[in-house]
């Protein structure tokens, strides 16, 4: 298996522009990016979306974000149902939008799954793939949310 490099994860941080923009008119901040390891492991907040890849790559993509976040960009859909079902629903969407964007730009042979979905810590969420999973800190307005990308190339 091979790295993927910076410039590969910056499409996932232009996905995460693209979809806040285009649902919200409003793009979503980068607070920062990093390498998670030791004591420093990716957040998980209140609900996750999870999307396996396959294919010429190996690993998973998530999403994750608070409730309140989940809740206004509900809002900004014109979605008025706030319950959680709605709320596994949008994270799920957001990581599968995500997921798409980025096969996109890495083509038809990086294959994506259906999305899974969690609310709160889910003893499922293993880096599979890297030690060092690649962190993108989301802030939109005022909330937090997160993309974890952990993959490699066959």
């Amino acid at each position: 298996m091979t790295d993927i490099t910076e410039q590969e994860i910056d499409v996932f941080v232009g996905a995460v522009n693209h979809y806040f923009d285009q649902i919200t008119g409003e793009k979503a901040k980068i607070r920062s990016s990093f390498l998670a390891e030791g004591d420093i492991r990716p957040p998980i907040y209140d609900f996750t979306g999870l999307i396996s890849i396959g294919g010429d790559y190996r690993g998973c993509i998530y999403f994750s974000a608070t409730r309140v976040m989940l809740m206004r960009l509900l809002l900004a859909m014109r979605e008025p149902r706030q319950t959680d079902p709605h709320l596994l629903d949008a994270v799920g969407e957001i990581a599968n939008t995500l997921a798409g964007n980025a096969r996109e730009h890495f083509g038809e042979t990086m294959a994506i799954s259906v999305p899974m979905t969690f609310q709160g810590a889910a003893e499922r969420l293993r880096m599979t793939v890297r030690e060092r999973p690649y962190v993108i800190m989301i802030k939109w307005k005022q909330y937090e949310a997160a993309v974890i990308v952990d993959i490699a190339k066959k």
